[in-house]
């Protein structure tokens, strides 16, 4: 497995110089999250990818259905650049909090499943770099155009995309899973809504093993595809059972994401980040 951790807050410096700390102490990747106002992601991101010559960069993660699909595109297609093609984009419908619902009114699920979907299609239609590129949805469309592109980035075909793909017990099969097995990766969740994040390896396996055969079905590879896993090494937010890193590894885990969420905002709290970070990865 790799290891990666999320910088719960930091404004840009901070960030850009915990990711060069991670580096430093043999980190494989470091995230950060999108919030509709505050620190820019990718602004962050870009920072970091100038301090740093390694580690990969990314989101954990963005709400797409938000975003016009062409400024995301050029956003992460530029720190892709920057950093010579370290980056990962999560996805997901994202969480509704308070943060959220002061700007934008919540437009129901089934809006944004639909506007991630489409968001996806020209992310990758557009980095893809393939001409004419265009596109006609029910939310976005694009015109093929020629009007001062941008390089193509190091990745390729585009930056790679996680997807959360969440399974509601008692059910098997559901649309997020089937989006999940069609990027290059997948975040797992149990639950109806973003944040029901795998806890016990019995439910992170049932909702690996239907992206596998979903993958499989779509004659889609399974190597080279990516599944993530947050933990929480240093405190109580995230309990997984078992404790046992080789076991969710054997699982299919190849991503352990340290996510120290409830670390408190201020001083206090990015010196703990800083002390976890300097402590390495916890590898078993």
């Amino acid at each position: 497995m790799r290891f990666g951790f999320v910088v719960p807050y930091a404004a840009e410096r901070a960030f850009a110089d915990l990711a060069r700390l991670g580096e430093e102490r043999g980190w494989d990747g470091v995230f950060t999250w999108e919030a509709l106002y505050g620190v820019d992601a990718w602004v962050t991101l870009g920072a970091a990818a100038m301090v740093t010559e390694r580690i990969h960069l990314g989101t954990l993660l963005t709400p797409a259905s938000r975003h016009r699909p062409w400024d995301l595109a050029s956003r992460v297609g530029s720190v892709d650049r920057i950093s010579g093609g370290r980056v990962v984009m999560s996805v997901g419908l994202g969480a509704l909090h308070e943060g959220w619902l002061a700007f934008e009114a919540d437009e129901g699920r089934a809006v944004r499943a639909r506007k991630l979907d489409e968001s996806l299609a020209i992310y990758a239609g557009l980095l893809g770099g393939e001409q004419p590129f265009g596109y006609d949805g029910q939310y976005y469309s694009a015109r093929p155009n020629s009007f001062m592109l941008p390089p193509l980035t190091p990745s390729r075909p585009h930056p790679p995309v996680w997807v959360v793909g969440a399974r509601a017990r008692g059910r098997t099969r559901q649309r997020s899973l089937e989006r999940a097995a069609r990027w290059q990766g997948l975040i797992p969740a149990i639950g109806g809504e973003e944040g029901g994040g795998v806890r016990r390896i019995d439910d992170f396996s049932a909702v690996v093993d239907t992206v596998t055969a979903i993958r499989a079905e779509l004659g889609l590879p399974w190597e080279g595809y990516d599944v993530v896993l947050e933990a929480d090494s240093h405190g109580q937010f995230t309990v997984l059972e078992p404790a046992d890193q080789q076991a969710w590894a054997q699982a299919g885990a190849t991503w352990w994401i340290e996510s120290w969420w409830d670390v408190e905002q201020g001083p206090e709290g990015l010196a703990e980040v800083r002390r976890r970070v300097e402590a390495g990865p916890p590898i078993a």
